[in-house]
């Protein structure tokens, strides 16, 4: 690649060790995944480091779960960060998970899967403002993993948490369907207006179909990350072993290469390094 880079968005899993219900609808994907997997599978490109993004366990193995990952943090590529879940409208439970993940030494932040919320407006419900709110309040950062019509709740959410640090998961999951794009460059424009706010250049393979290795596909979805958020406000992110499911790792890789290409190298290098460093506070 050329330079040494940030994978800001992974996921590891065993499910011998804790179940993850949800992986038994995507069998191809399975099986165990750690570091030593992804650094077989990036063909030669594998990141020098990584931030571990909680993956949607059983919530009572969740503590269980950042503990195993902190178990892997020496392997290669070395896990730099951890995004673990806690609960954001549990009350004082929210509030006593909060705490318990401060004290781990590689936690930077969290997350609470919002995309499967039948209601939109899920997140803005008095206990879950509270939650994101504390979550600042202990320096750790918020992820969100929001659907497209979704996103305008979430930017809500965020002018609501001034506090707090977001950090946007896969772009907020753009409708990638050929003239579909609105609302969701309204709505990321206006989180983008948020300076507490930074979006993750990632999982968007994933939501492209039949057309996820077509480069041009993303064109008009980078163009406008770039144009609302701006180099210094994005991240990138592999969402690996999920990307499997329409990328080999390497071709996602390669593919965002190029569509960051018109960059400069010290804006590129702030995407795929500087600014995962700054917003999770990497070592």
């Amino acid at each position: 690649m050329g330079f040494e880079f940030t994978d800001c968005h992974v996921h590891f899993w065993d499910p011998s060790l804790r179940g993850y219900p949800w992986l038994a609808g995507v069998p191809s994907i399975g099986g165990a995944h750690g570091p030593r997997e992804l650094a077989a599978e990036a063909l030669g490109c594998a990141p020098s480091r990584v931030v571990f993004v909680q993956a949607d366990c059983d919530r009572p193995s969740s503590l269980d779960e950042v503990k195993w990952v902190e178990s892997l943090a020496d392997q290669g590529p070395r896990v730099a960060g951890i995004v673990a879940f806690a609960p954001m409208d549990a009350g004082r439970g929210t509030l006593e998970a909060l705490e318990a993940l401060a004290s781990r030494p590689l936690v930077r932040g969290v997350r609470h899967l919002i995309q499967g919320e039948a209601d939109p407006g899920f997140c803005l419900s008095p206990a879950f403002v509270d939650g994101v709110r504390a979550c600042g309040g202990l320096g750790l950062t918020f992820d969100l993993c929001v659907r497209h019509h979704q996103l305008a709740s979430a930017a809500e959410l965020v002018r609501r948490c001034p506090g707090t640090r977001f950090i946007l998961d896969h772009a907020g999951k753009p409708d990638l369907s050929p003239g579909a794009l609105e609302p969701w460059r309204a709505d990321i424009a206006r989180m983008a207006e948020c300076p507490n706010a930074v979006c993750k250049v990632s999982g968007l393979v994933t939501e492209a179909g039949s057309a996820a290795l077509d480069p041009g596909r993303f064109v008009a979805t980078i163009g406008h990350l770039l144009d609302t958020f701006g180099p210094s406000r994005l991240l990138f992110g592999s969402d690996w072993p999920v990307v499997k499911l329409a990328s080999p790792y390497a071709a996602w890789l390669r593919m965002a290469q190029k569509l960051l290409s018109r960059l400069s190298p010290a804006d590129l290098a702030a995407v795929f390094d500087g600014n995962a460093a700054r917003v999770y506070r990497l070592a």
